[in-house]
């Protein structure tokens, strides 16, 4: 294939190593892709408050797709300049609906730049910030970018049908890792909110690669022109794919980047 206009990435687990950090080779081929006009886009499920320091460890800019497409970020002002929330009567039934039906599950409320929980809730990236409340309060207090849903035991895979199917048309529900659920505003994904800012570009699907890991990136590889899955992703994504390139620890996406943007002589 030719050398595309953009470059939509995931981040963690696709992008970044699996201790967080992004390869002096990886950072390289991004940066030769900028210098060859095209554009890298961050697509990832990360909330706006946590990318500062892959910016700082790419020296990327632009506009990034955060929330798993519910927020657009300016990676250089820090603010959001496109946010869908989840209703806050939704957020609130499907709390309870949930809770009803998988009695052991905790819930946490991320919002723009700003993040609540639950007290049992366990959060990745602790927040110095962040608002411990009851569900009911954190939602007023905080409107719902996501709502986020780990459980007791770990085990949500064998409870995702079942919010899947709670929250019917009136919420997005998709998954970046084993052990969390994250609940979204009706009709946002990762592909809806890429193919609004490819088409503010002029550019349309066919001029977009796409990489990723998890089941949230499979809308986006069905929208891109050419998907690529890192080898260590879901078997879902793996299935999805034009191509499977390395794993994340072994420079997948940069692997690709090289081939498409070559180093001039």
């Amino acid at each position: 294939m030719s050398p595309p206009a953009i470059v939509a990435t995931d981040l963690d687990g696709t992008l970044l190593r699996g201790d967080g950090t992004v390869s002096a080779r990886t950072r390289a081929a991004l940066l030769r892709v900028r210098a060859c006009g095209a554009m890298v886009v961050f697509v990832t499920g990360r909330p706006s408050r946590v990318m500062a320091g892959v910016v700082a460890q790419t020296t990327m800019s632009g506009l990034a797709i955060c929330a798993n497409g519910a927020l657009v970020l300016d990676l250089n002002s820090g603010r959001a300049v496109r946010h869908r929330y989840l209703e806050h009567a939704t957020a609130l039934r499907l709390a309870r609906d949930i809770r009803a039906a998988v009695p052991d599950v905790t819930f946490a409320v991320e919002s723009g730049l700003r993040f609540g929980r639950e007290p049992a809730f366990e959060t990745m990236w602790p927040d110095p910030q962040e608002l411990v409340a009851a569900l009911p309060d954190l939602v007023v207090t905080l409107p719902a970018t996501k709502l986020l849903v780990c459980r007791g035991n770990g085990r949500l895979a064998e409870v995702y049908d079942v919010i899947v199917e709670l929250a019917g048309t009136d919420a997005v529900v998709t998954t970046s890792s084993a052990n969390l659920v994250e609940i979204a505003g009706a009709g946002v994904s990762k592909a809806v909110a890429l193919a609004e800012l490819v088409a503010d570009s002029g550019l349309g699907a066919a001029d977009v690669i796409a990489f990723g890991d998890m089941p949230n990136d499979l809308p986006m590889f069905a929208w891109a022109g050419y998907s690529v899955a890192v080898a260590n992703a879901h078997p879902d994504v793996l299935a999805a794919a034009d191509e499977i390139t390395a794993s994340n620890d072994e420079d997948g996406v940069a692997l690709i980047l090289e081939r498409l943007f070559p180093p001039s002589d």
